[in-house]
């Protein structure tokens, strides 16, 4: 309807206004739809742009659905419409809707004017979703896998401010922000003193108003308070932007790494910018990523995963050198005090590698502990087979107390009495039989009491007896009582000790065997006492003598 002239002016016009875009140079197709002129052109342009589309339903993508609108069918229930991000949906899945949290089924998909079993990244369609009513979801809210339901209200990001804009963006400013399907106020966060001029990229912080779904690679658009101009826009880098500051240098980096939109560049840049590690947990949620597409990255990157929840990942170079750093540390640790356990964690990781993370140190000793390669004792580390008390002076010192044990028998003694009895001062004794106890020889029963782990065995060997021979399956500690010859407070005592080391079970006033004592305690047989009958009577005590209770003056 208008002349060549015009459509030429009007294309020019076009490729003005786009060159300063992501969009300068696209195609720009006139099209008369009255006459037909230029529509097997479009035709064939899309025709070509759908053949090279590589679609994000790629194997390895959760589903993410942005739903723009939510109404309700008779006899069908809730149904939203929208438009398929990643992944792809089929009918039965079991799902989640976000920010609310909630759990939906797909009961039905329609797609093209008629029902489909499927659909997927790039197509749009209506889920027909059972689990919620019409008023819990709206424009906006997604249905994504359950492992994608992260709901967040700070994503840092990297923003353009348009060239056309008359002054800067500055901290706290207020916007609009439009993502997927929805409209939420925000408010730009900067660093102290820092603005965004017009026509500049930067790197700053949404903070909105209400919880909203967002992955890493997500474009978004910000228009003023009033939400009548758009000021700019840009691409989310971390959905999940941490509460805290991190170091500034460090959080710089890290995000400089996001803003790779492949993820194994991404994963790559990402190492030196957390020398504590990478959160497989948290990457594969903000990029989307199942765990056979993390495993393939960490394959590819050389790096080796420590614990479960999270999953930490480093690379091999640097666990295989902290490793030998902590055998080397841990061995000199034990030559300058042969009668320390061993190093605490807490001094072991400042000595070896203080850029670890508490929690990430840990992760890696309990791998070294997997090995044999060290042993952990609660906070302690120590090299295996390190014995605290294997020097000139324990061992003289156990060559006196281990005696006084033995005679001792099931009635042990106490610390004072044990000292008195070795001729050794009660602190030194006492600091030694701690010690002593973590080598296993001997076994705190209570504060004050320890044992070996011969005799506590060979009382394990009479309560087994004593469990075989019990009528109904439960034995009472009385029974043992008068099995081992001593009081049925100490018999208590030990039997207590036999329940924290698993070996008994109390149901009431009562106990079973749970398992077998040898694996814990060693093989013992049950030493053998004499019957009450045949014991000799106990000797009666002196009779005190008499006193003269006559008072004085009395006949």
């Amino acid at each position: 309807r208008v002349t060549l002239e015009r459509v030429e002016e009007v294309a020019a016009d076009l490729r003005a206004l786009l060159a300063p875009t992501g969009l300068a140079n696209i195609d720009v197709l006139p099209v008369a739809a009255t006459l037909g002129t230029g529509i097997e052109s479009l035709r064939t342009t899309l025709a070509e742009a759908a053949r090279t589309l590589e679609r994000e339903s790629q194997a390895g993508r959760g589903l993410r659905f942005a739903i723009d609108r939510v109404f309700s069918v008779a006899g069908s229930g809730t149904v939203a419409t929208g438009t398929v991000f990643n992944g792809s949906v089929t009918v039965g899945d079991r799902l989640l809707l976000t920010p609310a949290g909630t759990e939906v089924r797909v009961r039905g998909i329609h797609k093209d004017g008629k029902a489909a079993t499927s659909a997927t990244a790039g197509e749009r369609c209506g889920l027909n979703l059972s689990g919620i009513e019409l008023t819990d979801a709206a424009r906006g809210d997604w249905v994504v896998a359950p492992a994608l339901h992260a709901p967040t209200q700070r994503l840092d990001v990297q923003v353009r401010l348009l060239a056309s804009e008359s002054r800067p963006l500055k901290h706290w400013t207020p916007v609009h922000l439009h993502h997927g399907a929805r409209d939420v106020t925000a408010r730009i966060a900067l660093r102290r003193g820092a603005e965004i001029k017009p026509g500049e990229v930067a790197q700053a912080r949404l903070v909105v108003d209400h919880p909203m779904a967002a992955q890493h690679g997500d474009r978004f658009i910000v228009r003023d308070q009033s939400a009548m101009r758009t000021i700019g826009g840009g691409v989310i880098l971390d959905p999940g932007a941490p509460r805290q500051r991190r170091k500034p240098e460090l959080r710089a980096l890290q995000l400089a790494a996001l803003t790779h939109a492949d993820p194994q560049a991404a994963l790559a840049a990402l190492q030196p910018a957390l020398p504590a590690g990478v959160d497989l947990d948290w990457f594969a949620r903000i990029f989307n990523l199942d765990d056979a597409r993390i495993s393939a990255l960490v394959e590819s990157r050389q790096l080796q995963v420590l614990g479960r929840e999270p999953r930490i990942a480093l690379p091999r170079t640097v666990i295989d050198a902290v490793k030998i750093k902590v055998g080397e540390t841990l061995a000199r640790f034990h030559a300058d005090s042969p009668q320390a356990l061993g190093q605490e964690v807490a001094l072991l990781r400042k000595a070896c590698a203080p850029a670890l993370a508490a929690a990430t140190f840990l992760l890696l000793l309990r791998l070294l502990a997997d090995d044999k390669q060290i042993e952990l004792s609660g906070s302690i580390a120590r090299i295996p087979r390190h014995v605290a008390t294997d020097n000139p002076a324990d061992q003289n010192m156990w060559q006196r107390v281990q005696p006084v044990l033995e005679a001792a028998g099931f009635n042990s003694m106490t610390l004072a009495e044990l000292a008195a009895a070795a001729g050794l001062k009660d602190a030194a004794l006492r600091d030694f039989v701690h010690r002593k106890a973590k080598t296993g020889e001997v076994v705190r029963v209570t504060p004050d009491r320890f044992y070996l782990r011969t005799t506590l065995a060979q009382f394990a060997a009479v309560t087994a007896g004593v469990f075989r021979d019990a009528r109904d399956g439960k034995f009472s500690a009385a029974q043992v009582r008068d099995r081992t010859d001593i009081g049925r407070t100490r018999a208590i005592e030990i039997l207590e000790c036999l329940d924290r080391l698993g070996i008994t079970q109390r149901i009431g006033d009562l106990r079973v065997v749970r398992r077998d004592f040898a694996p814990i305690l060693g093989a013992a047989e049950a030493p053998t006492f004499a019957p009450a009958a045949a014991r000799p009577p106990p000797k009666p005590a002196p009779r005190p003598a008499a006193q003269n209770t006559r008072m004085p003056g009395r006949r």
